[in-house]
């Protein structure tokens, strides 16, 4: 489709930025050639970069993970905002730069409730926030996922109509970029898998008008855990999958109250179909808590395994355990360096960076 002028003006500012951006050992670096080591100290290098959306371009699902338009498999590594209602704070140049340049995160995901204050109270004001932020993140050469975060009710299709006006206007107007994700059901709960089927079959189509191979990701079922936080298991979906391309199952789990059960599941979906953990924490599975980091480990060392991108709850300064920076950080920061983060923080930052 013809690009509209603004969505023209961004796609000539990601020609300049990957023209001027510059890496150094420790992470991409923003376009001025400066980087903030782990103490926040700036450094600079000369060696040019490749941002994660330039180096692997459209993704597309590939068996059970994702291939970039060589073929080659990818394993994607980042962040979940807060939610936007309450959080935006969180969302500035300075902090997204951290993320982008001194994390070096290949995703971010954009975590928009629709009830909590959120979508639902103001759609028009959010869906341009979601807007503005897409391209926010996509100029800084990330990938990016829109997260329809429906929490409570459970039941999907109780948003069904909201749903469908909003990823038709997302898919209408970023549907033709490369580094868009579609997150279509956060975390059904109270619901069986054919209700939480039967919305994804709803609601697929809606995007397809625009986006005719956009990567969806699926919610399953009793929040995203396969069916497992219900006593049930991965066999429910495995069994009973949705018939749609270029589609992926999510799969959220906190490592502090998530144990070898859900691990293990986990691994026995991945060899079946297409999994993505666009939510995890360190913690309990209220985000909040002590942190399990050996059995956060196990979990990133099966993904790995596995070839299973993931994402992490979450980049704000929310005062549970979960949230990466110290209450007060938003919105002047600084965001770059290990000064203002938490524990899980620190630890979560060592392991996107490591990748």
């Amino acid at each position: 489709m013809a690009l509209p002028p603004r969505r023209k003006r961004l796609f000539g500012l990601l020609a300049v930025l990957a023209a001027v951006a510059v890496i150094t050992p420790l992470g991409i670096s923003a376009a001025s050639g400066d980087h903030a080591d782990d103490t926040g100290t700036e450094t600079a290098d000369d060696t040019a970069a490749v941002t994660p959306a330039a180096e692997h371009g459209k993704l597309l699902v590939c068996g059970t993970t994702l291939c970039d338009e060589s073929g080659n498999e990818v394993q994607l590594r980042g962040m979940s905002t807060h939610g936007l209602q309450w959080y935006s704070q969180c969302l500035n140049d300075a902090s997204l730069d951290a993320l982008a340049y001194d994390w070096g995160a290949d995703i971010v995901r954009l975590s928009m409730y629709i009830q909590e204050d959120g979508y639902e109270t103001d759609p028009e004001g959010f869906t341009q926030r979601m807007h503005d932020l897409i391209d926010e993140v996509t100029a800084r050469g990330q990938y990016v996922i829109v997260d329809w975060h429906m929490l409570d009710p459970g039941d999907p299709t109780y948003n069904l109509e909201r749903a469908e006006t909003f990823f038709a206007e997302i898919a209408a107007e970023h549907g033709d970029q490369d580094n868009i994700f579609y997150e279509v059901a956060n975390e059904p709960s109270g619901v069986e898998w054919p209700t939480i089927k039967a919305y994804h079959e709803a609601i697929i189509p809606v995007i397809r008008q625009y986006d005719d191979d956009g990567v969806i990701l699926l919610g399953t079922p009793d929040w995203s855990s396969l069916g497992l936080s219900g006593g049930s298991d991965e066999q429910e979906v495995i069994n009973d999958q949705v018939d749609a391309e270029n589609i992926m199952y999510t799969f959220h789990f906190y490592a502090a109250s998530h144990d070898e059960w859900y691990l293990d599941g986990l691994a026995r979906a991945a060899d079946e179909i297409p999994m993505f953990v666009t939510e995890f924490g360190t913690q309990e599975y209220t985000g909040d808590g002590p942190n399990d980091f050996a059995m956060t480990q196990r979990y990133l060392d099966l993904m790995a395994d596995k070839g299973i991108s993931w994402v992490n709850w979450n980049y704000s300064d929310d005062e549970r355990s979960g949230a990466v920076f110290e209450p007060g950080t938003c919105p002047g920061g600084p965001f770059t360096g290990t000064g203002n983060l938490k524990e899980a923080g620190v630890w979560i930052r060592d392991a996107i960076r490591a990748g």
